[in-house]
């Protein structure tokens, strides 16, 4: 089964600091990556098993809105598998095909 999926976007970087360090320290998840999508917005995203996300969702979301504002916070239950081959987040892509070896 795939880990829940959630990712939290603020509107500067200390407040996605804060959600980041809220998030892991409220509920059993993995901080997995950032992005900065320019403009200051800059999203977290966090893996672990569905309960655990939300709770570490909520928590994040609070303590980044005392620090600057929150633009959204989304969790995916059980993202597709055809999501973590495309866009791993956290997670190995599929295998590769083995290489050949050569002659």
């Amino acid at each position: 089964m795939t880990d829940a999926l959630g990712m939290i976007e603020t509107r500067s970087f200390p407040a996605v600091v804060e959600a980041a360090d809220a998030a892991v320290k409220a509920a059993r998840v993995e901080l997995v990556s950032y992005e900065k999508t320019g403009g200051g917005y800059t999203t977290i995203v966090i893996r672990g098993d569905v309960a655990a996300v939300k709770a570490a969702c909520d928590a994040a979301q609070t303590a980044a809105g005392r620090v600057g504002d929150v633009v959204t916070v989304h969790v995916i239950a059980r993202p597709h598998d055809q999501v973590d081959v495309i866009m791993p987040l956290g997670r190995t892509a599929a295998p590769a095909a083995p290489a050949r070896a050569k002659k």
